[in-house]
């Protein structure tokens, strides 16, 4: 049965090595539902935060060729309670009158902000653990989202 899987990779700072890895993942036919490169407390390395969707005999096969690609230090699966994970979320959503107020409501229930309001909309900015930012998406809906734009999961083991 194939699940949301949270792997993340030390990389060397090289060019391409976005590109193999992103490349070896996608050659495995599984889907990427997120992807983030950042760099680590040593300026020479990058931390790859990759969620995939993939059954475990397929993810561990993955692991295993991730880690023989040259620039890659270490592979990791992030189990679910051991990690704790962020992301970004902004979302333009239809606002009138009333509107308004019941959405600066949802913002602050889900420790959101509005940055920025015109007459016709709002953009909310939340930031927070992914099943968190779903519930929230799902509470703006029916509200209208005409854009909707989120980071990706980053991650660190507890």
């Amino acid at each position: 049965m194939s699940e949301k899987h949270t792997i993340t990779c030390l990389v060397e700072n090289h060019f391409g090595v976005l590109a193999r890895v992103s490349g070896l993942i996608s050659a495995r036919a599984f889907n990427i539902d997120s992807l983030t490169v950042s760099t680590t407390e040593d300026p020479t390395i990058s931390r790859m935060t990759i969620v995939v969707d993939a059954d475990v005999q397929k993810l561990e096969q993955v692991k295993n060729q991730l880690g023989r690609l040259i620039d890659v230090i270490e592979v990791k699966e992030l189990k679910e309670t051991e990690f704790i994970d962020r992301e970004l979320l902004l979302a333009r959503v239809k606002v009138d009158g009333q509107a308004r107020a019941t959405l600066e409501g949802i913002a602050k229930t889900f420790g959101a902000k509005l940055a920025d309001a015109s007459d016709h909309a709002v953009v909310i900015e939340a930031a927070g653990d992914t099943k968190v930012l779903d519930r929230l998406v799902e509470q703006l809906r029916p509200h209208g989202i005409t854009k909707l734009v989120r980071t990706g999961r980053v991650a660190l083991e507890k």
